[in-house]
């Protein structure tokens, strides 16, 4: 049975790609449409299945048990909602692995996006999707805090390293059963995928524009020429900053020349700024900021407290709790007394979720009240929580998006903070060397369901062949992502090397990720050209989000003239310059 079993999905595998060759060589395969919908809250029934459930077959187990398997010698049944909704039970569980599966066929090269509904039968549990292949690895394709009483999504994803068959399941260090329904794999090509990064970019970053010339009069000069160039780019993408830039030009133009926003690296952090109790130096950010500013560039509060028990001072474990509270206040007082109004975001308790320094001596609304005294003395930043692994390793359930988000509303419900607070999402971005590409989006999508505008804070590749290579495809995902309103990546330049990667060497030539980084904002930027406006003196165009400089001259009169505009989401489509 299972050798005709196998047989049938290779033959479908087959069909199903003969008929996409078939499609593409006549020109009439439409790239689907991807989807980004998903959801943070728990919902009495599970939404549809994302694409009818894609290559799975009865992913709404509406034919019951139909086309599953029980994965790790467990049991299934089939249960059923007062409304009528179907779905499957893994009952009797005493393995994490023990679930409901399904096999499936996968493409080389191929991204699939997986999507789920999840419910326990008792409490919450985590809950991870895994892909077993042929090959023997197990991939981390996305997980969830399940809950009973309640469905909850798992979207995730993975991209396929071979052609081969493999197999679905989903397990729980917890022996509650596991419920679930509504499942979807979907497979994109290469290009599927890329065409969604444009369809995205042309709605998020660009705008269509209507120029008119007219004259003194208010008349439209018909012919007018009209000088498009490109100033400033209107999305902010940086890099980290360290100390060296202050003394060292190389470094100053290399940096200044690219990017329009900065975190420092370490100088504004607690054990740089008070590494002796009671003496305090703001003499190097204070002098980072000077010059970040005279050059127009933005500046990430980085950070005001770190709750990694490690990275705090010898003096700060030494502290009872009625010292560290004094000292907390004094450093948040310190710290965001004098650079307010002064940057743009901060991270007010950095990686909160992986650690607990501060709520292990205070309780668990330390982070809570951190924000609301750092929102109160400056209301104008983004207030930010600021994590790793979110977006890099499905396989962490510590940082799962949902998690991240119950994080953030606990904040937001603290009292004193609630819609008033400009909340932040960061996800800083330390990715191996095989990013998986497909959970970064799904994951983004899930982010998004706070509505916070979200950055990506600290992106840097683990070193590789191919660190370059997967940079390019990072940016270009969290780029393309509505969601995202900011990059900064962590290439911070230090004469013996940086964090992880490097943009440039000590010389200031780049290095290939710099020439990743380069040849983005390259093309992220509208070249200069010239229109020429219609006979009622209009001229459209779309323009990347940014600063630009318009200059137009009058067919007739020996007149020209300067305009500055500017282009974003929230801009008018239609300016009038006179000539």
């Amino acid at each position: 049975m299972r050798r005709r079993a196998s047989a049938v999905f290779l033959l479908a595998w087959l069909v199903a790609g003969v008929v996409k060759a078939a499609e593409a060589a006549s020109g009439m395969a439409q790239p689907l449409a991807y989807d980004y919908s998903s959801s943070s809250e728990c919902l009495p029934e599970p939404m549809d299945a994302h694409y009818g459930g894609g290559i799975i077959r009865n992913g709404d187990f509406s034919a019951g048990l139909q086309g599953w398997s029980a994965f790790g010698y467990g049991s299934l049944a089939v249960g059923s909602s007062p409304a009528g909704n179907r779905y499957a039970v893994a009952t009797n569980r005493t393995r994490p692995y023990q679930s409901v599966s399904q096999k499936v066929l996968l493409q080389n090269g191929t991204h699939y996006t997986l999507s789920a509904w999840l419910q326990v039968s008792d409490g919450i549990a985590d809950v991870r999707a895994v892909v077993k292949t042929a090959g023997g690895d197990f991939i981390h394709s996305g997980g969830v805090e399940a809950r009973s009483g309640c469905w909850s999504i798992l979207k995730g994803g993975l991209t396929a390293a071979a052609a081969e068959q493999a197999e679905l399941y989903f397990e729980s260090n917890a022996t509650v059963d596991i419920w679930v329904d509504n499942v979807s794999l979907q497979p994109f090509s290469r290009e599927e995928w890329s065409a969604h990064h444009e369809a995205a970019i042309k709605k998020a970053r660009k705008k269509t524009v209507r120029l008119q010339a007219r004259d003194a009069a208010g008349n439209p000069v018909a012919g007018a020429r009209m000088h498009i160039e490109h100033v400033r780019n209107g999305f902010p993408l940086g890099s980290a900053m360290s100390k060296e830039i202050l003394t060292n030009p190389g470094y100053q133009r290399w940096f200044t020349s690219r990017f329009t926003v900065t975190t420092f690296e370490n100088e504004m952090k607690w054990y740089s700024t008070e590494a002796i109790p009671g003496r305090e130096d703001y003499s190097v950010p204070d002098a980072m900021l000077r010059f970040a500013k005279s050059h127009g560039i933005a500046v990430r509060g980085h950070n005001i407290f770190w709750d990694d028990p490690s990275t705090q001072m010898g003096w700060v474990k030494a502290l009872s709790g009625e010292q560290l509270r004094r000292a907390t206040e004094k450093r948040i007082k310190s710290v965001m007394s004098r650079y307010s109004g002064q940057v743009i975001a901060w991270d007010v308790v950095n990686e909160n979720l992986h650690f607990d320094f501060f709520e292990g001596r205070f309780g668990w609304e330390a982070s809570a009240a951190f924000y609301r005294k750092a929102h109160q003395m400056d209301g104008g930043a983004l207030m930010s929580m600021n994590e790793f692994n979110t977006l890099e390793q499905p396989g962490d359930l510590t940082v799962l998006p949902g998690k991240y988000l119950r994080k953030l509303w606990q904040i937001k419900a603290f009292p004193g903070n609630g819609n008033a607070a400009r909340m932040g999402i960061g996800l800083e971005g330390h990715f191996s060397a095989q990013p998986n590409i497909p959970y970064i989006r799904a994951a983004l999508d899930t982010m998004a369901q706070a509505n916070a505008p979200i950055w990506l804070t600290e992106i840097d590749v683990a070193p590789g062949p191919d660190q370059a290579r997967h940079l390019e495809q990072i940016l270009r995902e969290v780029y393309a992502h509505p969601a995202v309103h900011g990059i900064i990546l962590w290439t911070a330049w230090h004469p013996q090397g940086c964090y992880v990667m490097c943009l440039t060497d000590n010389n200031f030539k780049n290095l290939p990720a710099g020439d990743v980084v380069d040849k983005l904002i390259w093309e992220w930027k509208t070249r200069s050209h010239v229109g020429v406006a219609d006979a009622d003196g209009y001229y459209e165009t779309e323009l990347f989000h940014g600063d630009y400089k318009v200059t137009v001259t009058h067919p007739a009169a020996n007149s020209t003239v300067a305009q500055s505009l500017s282009v974003d989401r929230e801009s008018d489509n239609e300016f009038t310059i006179h000539v």
